[in-house]
């Protein structure tokens, strides 16, 4: 098992854990849990923070370093630290995944993110716009790379050259979020 799987395995216990808690109706426990798992976070999310002024301060080059570690680089993003924005962390997922869809003759292009709706709207060029497995180059490529240097994004729009074969992955547990790509707004729904 490596370091990261090890730590995503921490996080499936944690929900468990508190899963468990509120199925035992104990409502004052859960919330003490949920309490302690939050001091928790904010105490170690306080001291990550100091780590990187310090990092910031003394060796700038490191900084880059810490987030391009998979396990350093999640700890930074759960704390809002990441060196890199949102739409940088996306364009380089992409970038990352452009030499595969090359081999297929296909390309992906970022039309929009909303930071607000966690969600970001692509097209898919060349080969793969239209192609039958665009959905399946979408779901196992691209979606991978997003979700793993973004996992604020819940939803990932695809435009196509028919609006009604717009295909939507819906990614987390955030709102509904009607996206209006000609405004760049999304509006929360119910």
């Amino acid at each position: 098992m490596t370091e990261l799987t090890d730590v995503r395995s921490l996080g499936d216990r944690i929900e468990q854990l508190l899963d468990g808690l509120q199925a035992t109706g104990d409502r004052c426990a859960r919330e003490r849990a949920e309490e302690l798992l939050r001091l928790v976070t904010e105490l170690y999310g306080a001291g990550l923070a100091r780590v990187m002024e310090v990092v910031d301060a003394e060796a700038p080059e490191l900084a880059r370093r810490l987030a391009a570690d998979d396990l350093v680089g999640s700890l930074l993003l759960v704390h809002d630290l990441h060196p890199d924005g949102l739409a940088v962390r996306v364009e380089t997922a992409l970038d990352s995944v452009r030499p595969f869809l090359a081999a297929h003759g296909g390309d992906v292009e970022l039309l929009a993110i909303d930071d607000h709706a966690g969600a970001v709207q692509l097209r898919l060029l060349g080969s793969c716009d239209g192609c039958p497995s665009s959905a399946v180059t979408l779901q196992h490529a691209v979606q991978h790379a997003i979700v793993e240097a973004a996992p604020e994004i819940v939803r990932i729009d695809v435009d196509t050259p028919a609006p009604d074969t717009s295909v939507s992955i819906a990614l987390g547990r955030k709102p509904a979020v009607a996206y209006d790509p000609a405004t760049g707004c999304g509006a929360v729904g119910p």
